[in-house]
């Protein structure tokens, strides 16, 4: 049975950049592989940030796509597909105005030997920097012959790879979404907003 996805593939041919930084953008913390997670939902008005000192996956794609907000406001991102990660030093926070002012959330776990651990990841992402490496990366394949289960628009750009390893990933996204996801040892703790994971 399928599920509606947070995002959608992205039927204008957005292309993206093929460089493998480009590529990573898509990985960390992927949320709605399509048939994994029985739901469907609007994203927010706020981007927020995720950040983590190691990324292991295996299972990688990547093409553009779309998500929409709760007005129907439609923002072009790079969907990312993973299908097993491990996160060390895991970091979300986020940002939003609120009656009482400007108020933060900062969520971090997968410290030490127990890393945070997802599966079957899809992310809507904007930006995302760090240190990959690929291993049997196929870069400029159609969209929708990538090597996952979820993909993309027939005629549009995307990359797979058998695995991703990034060091130092910093990622802002408009979406995550996983079948399971694990947060070891995690904290959460509410900010005035000045403190982020980068």
């Amino acid at each position: 049975m399928k599920f509606p996805s947070l995002t959608r593939s992205h039927a204008g041919r957005v292309t993206l950049a093929a460089v493998p930084v480009g590529i990573v953008a898509a990985v960390l913390l992927g949320g709605v592989a399509q048939g994994s997670v029985p739901v469907s939902f609007a994203v927010s008005g706020t981007q927020f940030q995720i950040g983590a000192s190691q990324l292991e996956g295996t299972g990688f794609s990547q093409y553009a796509g779309v998500a929409t907000d709760s007005e129907g406001v439609d923002h072009t991102v790079a969907i990312a597909n993973i299908e097993s990660a491990t996160l060390t030093d895991l970091c979300q926070s986020v940002v939003s105005e609120t009656p009482l002012g400007t108020v933060g959330v900062l969520i971090k776990a997968g410290g030490g030997d127990t890393p945070a651990t997802a599966s079957d990841l899809q992310i809507g992402m904007t930006g995302l920097k760090g240190d990959a490496s690929f291993s049997n990366i196929r870069i400029g394949v159609d969209a929708s012959t990538v090597k996952t289960e979820p993909q993309g628009t027939a005629g549009d750009f995307a990359q797979d790879s058998d695995t991703i390893s990034i060091a130092g990933l910093q990622q802002t996204a408009w979406s995550t979404q996983a079948a399971v996801f694990t947060l070891n040892g995690m904290s959460l703790e509410l900010t005035d907003g000045s403190q982020g994971c980068f």
